[in-house]
């Protein structure tokens, strides 16, 4: 990377939206989903001995699918390809797929494919996926809204791990509300937000459930409230 694409990948991460920017880079900082990921869970101890099997990651929008993709290829020291399900085709995949096949016999190293909305591909996208799952060639991480088992192929569906995930409670959402009020460089810390039990119960109860909507709609009131003579908003 050139000293001119880092400071262009710097300005783009420092306009994106709050909750991007907060978005963790490690398991430790991952809020939600324990009953999936936190310490002892299949899945967990399946992505710390390198032995990850293919999944399908089923939940509501903002529980933390894709930034599960991520941690996951980075825990596993796997290439990382993401495609959408709405906008990718079959000759997406194959390349992917050739690239992988070189990628692990040249180099060792595994490839994650991350299809996000996943039920968005038809039989014919999905198929052209399955020999490739079926002899390592990738690791297929699937993210879907929607029910796998009428929304996947049942063959693909047959060599993948379905994880079910939940909405965020009420607590889970507070302390993302808590970690972006914090920190002072990817949050919004240095704005020197003041939230109340009222102001913080709202906007808890703005994102119902949903990750990215609770920093997002913390940004906007931050950025909507003129500071004090202190600095303080």
């Amino acid at each position: 990377m050139t000293l001119f694409d880092h400071q262009s990948q710097r300005e783009l991460q420092s306009k994106a939206p709050l909750a991007a920017r907060m978005r963790p880079s490690t398991f430790d900082e991952f809020v939600g989903q324990q009953h999936i990921i936190g310490p002892d869970t299949v899945l967990r101890r399946s992505i710390e001995s390198d032995q990850l099997p293919s999944i399908i990651l089923w939940g509501p929008p903002g529980t933390g699918k894709t930034t599960l993709a991520n941690l996951i290829a980075t825990a596993t020291e796997s290439h990382f390809e993401r495609v959408s399900g709405v906008t990718s085709g079959v000759a997406d995949l194959r390349r992917i797929a050739g690239e992988a096949r070189e990628r692990l016999g040249m180099h060792s190293r595994s490839t994650v494919l991350f299809i996000d909305e996943i039920h968005r591909f038809n039989k014919a996208q999905q198929d052209v996926i399955l020999p490739f799952v079926e002899d390592g060639t990738l690791v297929l991480i699937g993210a879907t809204t929607e029910n796998p088992s009428f929304e996947v192929v049942s063959p693909l569906l047959s060599r993948t791990r379905v994880f079910a995930l939940q909405s965020l409670t009420d607590e889970e959402v507070g302390r993302i509300i808590a970690q972006a009020v914090a920190e002072p460089h990817r949050g919004v810390g240095h704005l020197q937000p003041r939230l109340d039990e009222d102001a913080t119960a709202l906007l808890v109860n703005l994102a119902n459930g949903d990750a990215r909507a609770a920093p997002n709609a913390l940004e906007l009131a931050t950025a909507a409230t003129n500071p004090d003579e202190e600095g303080n908003r």
